[in-house]
């Protein structure tokens, strides 16, 4: 047996990362971000709602996005998914806290929806939608998307555990072979989730490419996290076996990929949209181009496009894992954003209002969510094993 395959196959329940005060840290923090957000709910439920659908749609695109790039990687394969793996999958199995937090949302429903407030019917626009923007389909398809991504993630988490153990090669042709349906049923229960949870929020409104805009999003958000933990974690063994250079260089490849790809979407949207001048889709662009949220609206071309991909050109800064870090930093602060200049209009079309359950929220749902992240990632060790495509990279680093 070769060095490459005993390392391996040897970074095993000795080698768990412990990340014990980032666990603390993040749990403290969340728990009173959700504590101070409570007198913000008996004051005022319309904007306590408002501000926690900011803060979930945020945090669930990140193990959302993950789940993705999880199934792009047994799909494709590369030395960058041996970066990052651990730390996506880790992502994947805190879907079920993120499920606990979507009931608060089913319960205060009619405080954020039009469509679901009490004589909404009078609106012909909310009639003829009825079938569909109800209160029960609405919580029955949310538990559809969730049962799509906790399945997912579970099958995918339970044959990598199967893999490490038994280092049967058959395990990788089966991953492979679930990813393919895997990611149509991700992308379906995604656009899905888009439009009920955000663009129903102006029910009168609809765009055949917004489904993709937010799919892009979250797997921006996802690479760009994973990108900022594996940055702490490459000086580790035996991450450090991977962590090369050249594997950095790759991820920001990904990330410049995303990055293009956000923006093509985006500008693609809101070009068919102006050109074709219709009141009903127009609107929603006006509300978003004007005064402040115009501002804001800049702001995000110019830092969440513009900035990193001129910046993401450059190879050097890419194979510097503390610069590209720094760029995968603003690029999650971006998203937050975004998902803030998507949602917020809805509410306040004069200009944009940061309240302070906005905050406390973020930081709630956040907290709890990144305690559950790090318990996730200290569960396994940071590289899987007995993967053969990695042993067969470690024995080519081997050579050379």
């Amino acid at each position: 047996m070769s060095a490459a395959h005993n390392m391996a196959a040897g970074a095993g329940a000795s080698n768990l990362p412990q990340f014990d005060r980032a666990r603390r840290a993040a749990l403290i923090s969340g728990l009173l971000g959700l504590t101070t957000s409570i007198p913000g709910l008996m004051r005022d439920p319309h904007q306590f709602y408002r501000s926690y659908l900011l803060a979930f749609v945020f945090w669930i695109g990140i193990p959302v996005g993950c789940m993705a790039l999880v199934m792009m990687h047994h799909l494709t394969g590369g030395r960058w998914g041996f970066l990052v793996r651990r730390a996506l999958e880790a992502g994947t199995r805190t879907l079920w806290v993120m499920g606990i937090f979507f009931v608060p949302l089913l319960l205060g429903m009619s405080q954020v929806y039009a469509w679901a407030w009490p004589g909404a019917t009078s609106n012909p626009v909310f009639e003829q939608k009825r079938f569909y923007l109800n209160e029960p389909f609405f919580a029955a398809r949310a538990v559809a998307y969730f049962v799509i991504w906790i399945g997912l993630a579970w099958l995918l988490n339970r044959w990598t555990s199967e893999q490490d153990r038994t280092g049967e090669a058959r395990v990788s042709k089966r991953l492979e072979g679930l990813s393919g349906p895997g990611l149509i049923l991700w992308g379906l229960a995604v656009t899905f989730s888009s439009v009920d949870w955000i663009m129903s929020l102006e029910p009168t409104w609809f765009s055949t490419i917004y489904g993709m805009m937010i799919m892009v999003a979250e797997v921006l958000s996802a690479l760009a996290f994973v990108v900022l933990v594996t940055r702490r974690l490459a000086d580790r063994e035996p991450l450090k076996q991977v962590a090369s250079p050249q594997g950095f260089n790759d991820l920001g490849n990904l990330l410049l990929a995303f990055v293009m790809l956000w923006a093509y979407l985006s500008f693609s949207q809101f070009l068919i949209i102006w050109s074709g001048n219709l009141p009903e889709e127009i609107t929603w662009y006006l509300s978003r181009a004007r005064g402040s949220w115009a501002v804001l609206a800049i702001v995000l071309i110019i830092f969440h496009f513009a900035i990193p991909f001129l910046l993401l050109l450059s190879r050097d800064l890419k194979r510097r894992p503390g610069a590209l870090s720094r760029v995968a930093g603003l690029l999650v602060a971006l998203t937050l954003v975004d998902m803030f200049w998507l949602v917020v209009p809805a509410f306040e079309s004069a200009g944009p209002r940061v309240h302070w359950t906005n905050l406390t929220l973020t930081i709630g749902i956040g907290g709890v969510w990144l305690w559950a992240f790090f318990k996730q990632l200290e569960a396994r060790p940071l590289l899987p094993l007995h993967d053969p495509e990695l042993v067969e990279i470690l024995e080519h680093a081997e050579e050379h």
